[in-house]
């Protein structure tokens, strides 16, 4: 998933219309409001969205789908992690720097960006695990 997400913010740092930046805008700032109102359901959702738009400005349709797809397997274990102490506001950090990277058509700063904010969920899906296994122990 992360080198998957880091091809399509690549791509849309070259291809991202002005009203998908727009939208992006439009879902950072429902994060945000999510954030502000530890909402993490809220916040997945729109989470969704403004990586959806990711993956349709990479004018990618096959890479966009496989994207979808995979995002879609992962759902569960995605969404879990928000639930961690900090990770809201660590994740709209991170949306920022992808925001930024898109809206300077930067592709390496995007896809570094993407694959930072992908690799960290797994990082803590990783914690998350080893916290319940050694919980049922």
């Amino acid at each position: 998933m992360v080198e998957i997400e880091a091809v399509c913010g690549r791509l849309a740092a070259l291809r991202i219309s002005d009203a998908a930046l727009e939208d992006l805008r439009d879902t950072n700032a429902k994060c945000h409001a999510a954030v502000d109102g530890s909402n993490p359901d809220a916040y997945y959702l729109e989470n969704e969205r403004f990586h959806r738009i990711i993956y349709e400005e990479s004018g990618n349709a096959f890479l966009a789908q496989e994207a979808y797809k995979l995002h879609k397997r992962l759902k569960p274990f995605r969404r879990q992690q928000l639930r961690f102490r900090g990770r809201l506001q660590q994740s709209m950090g991170e949306h920022e720097a992808i925001l930024q990277a898109l809206s300077d058509g930067c592709q390496e700063a995007a896809a570094k960006a993407l694959r930072d904010h992908v690799a960290v969920q797994g990082e803590k899906f990783q914690r998350l695990m080893t916290t319940l296994k050694a919980a049922a122990e």
